[in-house]
């Protein structure tokens, strides 16, 4: 710790890999602008040299025509070079951004990998089953519970005398009903076929006999009325 502390102190504080690339990508920037600012100077200077190479030519000055030729060779191979240059340091700056994507993207699965872990280590398979059975245990009591309070409303909200009175019109309902039976057998002819003449003796014994099937008939409707 001390030798570290020592070491900050005479060298500076040491950089994480995030900001060293970042000084590296704004060094290959500036790189490449300075390139694009000296090809673009080289590229006015062949301008101009072109420009002297004719005007040198027509005044028939050979000697100086092929100065001039061999600088502007020179100028133009500097030119190319210059853009070779740049163009193998955007390589490279291509190279860092995508290496700093990666580490992002290494450092995210870092930290979800870890809290996974810290996931995984709180998950405790048997105390969750037996949470689970805990609470299906609980939940049958509940249901259990449930019924007997429900048999207890009704014990306490019903009335012991709803069935007596149940009973009691079933047996009114059925009474009028054997009267209007009654009244409407009561109503029919005694006989069928001639009349008797007048003055003749009804034979109380067939009326007897008649009115006794008519009252078994009676109570057997009653007593299926009553079954029913």
């Amino acid at each position: 710790m001390f030798i570290d502390i020592i070491m900050e102190f005479l060298f500076g504080k040491r950089k994480t890999p995030e900001q060293l690339m970042r000084e590296n990508q704004r060094t290959l920037n500036k790189a490449m602008r300075d390139l694009d600012r000296e090809r673009a100077r080289m590229e006015q200077q062949e301008k101009k040299t072109i420009m002297d190479i004719k005007k040198m030519a027509k005044d028939n000055q050979m000697d100086a025509v092929k100065v001039l030729a061999k600088d502007l060779v020179r100028t133009r191979r500097y030119i190319k070079k210059f853009m070779m240059m740049r163009a193998n340091i955007q390589a490279v700056s291509l190279k860092i951004t995508g290496l700093k994507s990666t580490n992002a993207m290494a450092q995210a699965m870092k930290g979800v990998a870890k809290a996974m872990g810290q996931m995984n280590k709180q998950m405790n398979l048997p105390q969750i089953q037996k949470i689970m059975q805990e609470f299906e245990k609980q939940s049958e009591i509940m249901d259990m519970k449930e019924e007997m309070m429900n048999d207890v409303m009704d014990d306490a909200m019903g009335d012991d005398n709803d069935e007596e009175e149940t009973d009691l019109i079933v047996s009114k309902v059925l009474d009028e009903l054997g009267l209007q039976i009654a009244d409407q057998v009561g109503a029919l002819p005694i006989g069928q076929g001639t009349v008797a003449p007048a003055g003749a003796a009804v034979k109380k014994p067939a009326a007897a006999v008649g009115g006794s099937d008519l009252d078994a008939d009676l109570e057997a409707r009653l007593e299926n009325l009553r079954r029913e």
